[in-house]
């Protein structure tokens, strides 16, 4: 039941001219638990531009009058009041003292406000009750601890409480599990405010995963690794062979080239590899190429094709396919997503301004000048010339303007065409087909596969009824 806002556009109300979406107001009351209380205060209220995480503005409000004593005897005094949240476009809500206990009515009004003016509000562990007794919850999807959540349902019929998940994002309603599940919560907020580098820089400094497992059954294991495995691993041989797979995600290689890199068989690697991160080689893999792709795809302008390129698939479909398998959603649609949260113009997670043709920050050195084009070449390009080396007698060759306008691409892409997609496949297929046979004879081996085609970078989905291992 969690939701991702890269699954479809989710309708929010318009954030009120007053609040501002980088101010984050934390309500706390009396005799709730410190970690949950402090879960929002690390990750909204420390400054870590260093880091590449963009700065929020934290308000920390009293929801009540008197002393906000806390679990282990502190004592809290709170800079704020209530007022203070008429200007916060979040509001969180950690986890609220008794689930016995109405919440303040004062505190009530005040959350029924910013979700009437478009603020985002958020309840951690039980602080889903305060915003069911709100009635902000009333015909959503929401969690809460699993202790907790038949209670929740009991006392709320018209919530939907799913206490399987760790978190639920219903667009400007957030709810998240028991304990820890805050800090994925948050770092979920991070990544849809700011990215996935911004969100994975983020869990760094806290020292955590920067995703988990969306189900409190299973423990919240996490789904795949990020880029800090290396650090994980420790002194582990393996390290450095991970550590080079990161760095050149850009080329094709297969788990049998890391495999060589590690001086072990195949058997031993998969079996060592599996032992030391709890994931397959292979899908670990394909997990780091699509986080590639997300990046590239929040932070450039490339096609889908040529980001399908720079992240060693060696199709746009076998891309499709991986993408939308591990995040819900076409390369394409993710982006449109992506860039409807971001208006054109907005600060980059490194604090730079991002035009609409010119790639962002995290991607490997492209200047928008081809290699050996002349600087008027690149001036003519940028002015809307759109040319590209190698045309004949050194003159500038121009490209096409499908290949110009990856805007028009990318909506022939999410409206999914299929005459325009079963002519792209079977080009592609022609073309696979002619540099294998120029490339090398026929061979009985080579048949059932392209020759050289790392397993990694294959899509080709298992039909019902067939047998044997499928790909990714």
């Amino acid at each position: 039941m969690s939701q991702d806002s890269t699954n479809g556009p989710v309708e929010t109300r318009k954030l009120a001219a007053r609040r501002r979406r980088e101010i984050v107001a934390v309500l706390l009351f009396s005799g709730g638990p410190i970690f949950e209380s402090s879960i929002p205060l690390s990750v909204f209220g420390i400054d870590r531009q260093d880091a590449g995480v963009p700065r929020y503005r934290l308000l920390v409000c009293a929801g009540e009058d008197g002393p906000l004593r806390t679990t282990g005897g502190l004592q809290l005094s709170a800079p704020f009041g209530l007022d203070a949240v008429s200007r916060a476009g979040t509001v969180v809500v950690p986890a609220w003292r008794s689930i016995t206990q109405p919440p303040p009515a004062a505190a009530l009004d005040a959350l029924r406000c910013a979700h009437e003016e478009g603020a985002r509000v958020i309840g951690l562990c039980t602080g889903a009750f305060v915003l069911a007794a709100a009635g902000l919850l009333d015909g959503r999807p929401a969690t809460t601890h699993w202790m907790y959540a038949p209670t929740l349902a009991k006392r709320y019929p018209a919530v939907h409480v799913d206490p399987r998940e760790l978190f639920v994002d219903d667009g400007d309603i957030l709810t998240s599990a028991g304990t820890a599940a805050g800090i994925d919560l948050c770092l979920h907020v991070v990544r849809t405010d700011h990215g996935a580098e911004a969100a994975s820089a983020l869990a760094r400094r806290l020292v955590v995963p920067p995703r988990r497992g969306t189900n409190q059954e299973s423990g919240g294991h996490p789904r795949h690794l990020d880029r800090s495995l290396p650090e994980e691993i420790g002194a582990d041989p393996l390290a450095e062979v991970v550590a080079w797979a990161l760095e050149h995600l850009h080329e094709q290689f297969d788990v049998e080239t890391l495999a060589a890199r590690a001086y072990m068989s195949r058997r031993t690697f998969d079996r060592r590899f599996r032992s030391l991160t709890g994931s397959a080689p292979l899908q670990w893999l394909i997990t780091q190429r699509v986080l590639q792709a997300q990046r590239l795809l929040e932070t450039s302008d490339y096609s889908v094709d040529e980001v399908a390129g720079r992240c060693g698939f060696r199709s746009p479909v076998a891309l499709r396919g991986h993408f939308r398998r591990q995040l819900g959603a076409s390369p394409a649609a993710y982006r449109a997503a992506y860039r409807a949260r971001r208006p054109e113009g907005e600060e980059s997670a490194d604090g730079t301004a991002r035009s609409a043709h010119h790639p962002g920050p995290g991607h490997s050195g492209h200047s928008g000048q081809v290699p050996g084009q002349s600087a008027p070449a690149a001036a003519e390009a940028g002015a809307g010339g759109a040319v590209a080396a190698g045309g004949r007698d050194g003159a500038p060759a121009r490209v096409s303007e499908q290949r110009r306008s990856p805007d028009q691409r990318e909506l022939r892409e999410v409206r999914d065409v299929p005459e325009y997609r079963d002519r792209r496949e079977a080009r592609e297929q022609r073309e696979r087909l002619a540099r294998r046979d120029s490339r090398e004879p026929w061979d009985p081996r080579n048949s059932r596969r392209e020759a050289g085609k790392p397993d990694s970078d294959v899509f080709s989905p298992r039909l019902p009824g067939q047998r044997g291992r499928g790909q990714g």
